[in-house]
């Protein structure tokens, strides 16, 4: 479920072209600056989980 929410996230919390998240926008009506809390949550739990994979490759 996780995996799907960070897909989720990262498919809607993209930079607007006036560099404010536009899923925040869409979604709550929020002006955040990007990237924004969610966008940065999703962002990191993705490359911890490509990294884990990856060491786990090396070993």
């Amino acid at each position: 479920m996780i995996k799907d929410q960070v897909g989720r996230i990262l498919s809607v919390h993209l930079a607007g072209v006036d560099g404010l998240c536009a899923g925040c926008r869409w979604w709550w009506a929020r002006l955040s600056p990007y990237p924004c809390y969610q966008a940065e949550w999703a962002t990191r739990l993705h490359a911890r989980v490509a990294t884990r994979r990856f060491l786990d490759g090396l070993r």
